[in-house]
């Protein structure tokens, strides 16, 4: 059977996936959230993380993520949309959780990650950022 959002196959609930046919390393999963099915891939390209996360079958808001250095000052993370909704600080905390995460365990890889969720609550997105570190591939 195939999914629409992985393009190879139906993934059981609660099970991970890594799979040797697709051109980058990737893993997903579909997991209830807070009784929504969620759907979601992480890839990991050459010089970015991609994270996919969706419960309404297609993606969503999509963001992107960096750590900025400097010499003089504490490293600080900048997160903007690229596209979608611009009016949800929960997704943009979101983001910024997972690039401090990303950067914490000593990558220097930005993040994309797209959320296209039907349940934007503070305890949906605490789910999907503790299943995406329980699934990490940085």
């Amino acid at each position: 059977m195939r999914s629409s959002l992985t393009g190879w196959m139906e993934v059981p609930m609660n099970s991970a996936q890594s799979g040797p046919h697709f051109p980058v390393q990737h893993r997903s999963l579909s997991l209830d959230i807070k009784g929504n099915k969620t759907d979601i891939v992480i890839s990991k390209y050459e010089d970015t993380f991609m994270v996919i996360v969706t419960q309404i079958g297609c993606m969503g808001t999509i963001l992107a993520a960096k750590k900025d250095e400097s010499v003089f000052s504490d490293p600080t993370y900048n997160v903007s949309v690229l596209f979608g909704k611009r009016d949800e600080p929960l997704l943009l905390a979101c983001a910024r959780q997972l690039i401090e995460h990303i950067s914490g365990s000593g990558s220097a890889r930005p993040l994309v990650i797209s959320l296209g969720l039907k349940d934007h609550s503070q305890g949906t997105l605490k789910d999907i950022i503790a299943a995406v570190i329980e699934n990490r591939l940085w």
